[in-house]
């Protein structure tokens, strides 16, 4: 992990491997997701995968060893599961650069991404069906939510995997670019959050993931009393000053 003026470029690094993730990378990912989500100079982050053939295939299943204690001491022990995605609790917002492939684990990486941005070359599936297993990063249950239910089951079901147009139509991405323009655009993004008040960008994630599983009405609550906490921030005042004098604002997390 890099972090530059605020953006955290995250590469998954084993492009031999297709940036299969095996026990060593799990361990890196724990203390990436870990600085993620206490860093405060972190405000946005980019993951992405080395090379242009794969974004992440989950699990590389040649080198993961089997259970070394039983589930349960994982699912109420001290230490709670062991998924990848374990840890990753943050405000922070994060963009996925798909690069090829996004299969497994890998997709489920990109589904609990915000933003979401493809090559051409893309190729997204949950396939652990076919290897006599389940998605266990979040798969099942944030890929419906994106999707839709009836593609979520004919991907999660089949194992079959949808180029990047077809994940463009079903929302699963927002764009789809050439290769050699998708870092680029995911870093130019980045730098547009990064350079936002960091406490407003914090309020709008939060709410967007809690309002999306309550009823309307307590999400517009939630809504209200945000808007009033951030309004009496100093980087609200700021704002509004930089507008009023025409220059850029100086945001402080405030």
């Amino acid at each position: 992990m890099v972090v530059d003026g605020g953006v955290a470029m995250i590469t998954l690094n084993r492009p031999a491997k297709l940036n299969s993730i095996d026990p060593v990378m799990r361990k890196e990912l724990k203390q990436v997701w870990a600085s993620v989500s206490t860093d405060p100079d972190i405000r946005v982050c980019v993951l992405t995968g080395a090379g242009t053939r794969s974004f992440c295939t989950g699990s590389d299943l040649t080198a993961t060893p089997k259970p070394d204690r039983a589930f349960a001491a994982d699912l109420f022990g001290a230490n709670g599961t062991d998924h990848l995605l374990a840890g990753l609790t943050t405000e922070v917002p994060l963009i996925a650069a798909v690069n090829g492939y996004a299969i497994g684990g890998g997709l489920e990486i990109a589904l609990a991404c915000d933003i979401r941005l493809a090559s051409e070359n893309a190729q997204f599936g949950l396939s652990e069906v076919r290897v006599g297993s389940i998605p266990g990063a979040g798969g099942t249950q944030r890929l419906p939510r994106i999707v839709g239910r009836s593609l979520a089951m004919q991907m999660m079901l089949t194992g079959d995997r949808i180029g990047a147009d077809h994940a463009l139509r079903a929302g699963l991405v927002s764009e789809v670019l050439p290769s050699n323009e998708l870092l680029p655009r995911a870093t130019a993004i980045a730098e547009r959050i990064a350079d936002n008040a960091p406490l407003s960008v914090r309020a709008i994630k939060r709410l967007v993931q809690l309002g999306l599983d309550a009823p309307l009405g307590t999400a517009l609550q939630l809504e209200h009393a945000a808007f009033g906490l951030i309004r009496d921030t100093a980087d609200r005042a700021e704002g509004r000053a930089a507008f009023t004098e025409g220059r850029p604002a100086r945001y402080t997390g405030r």
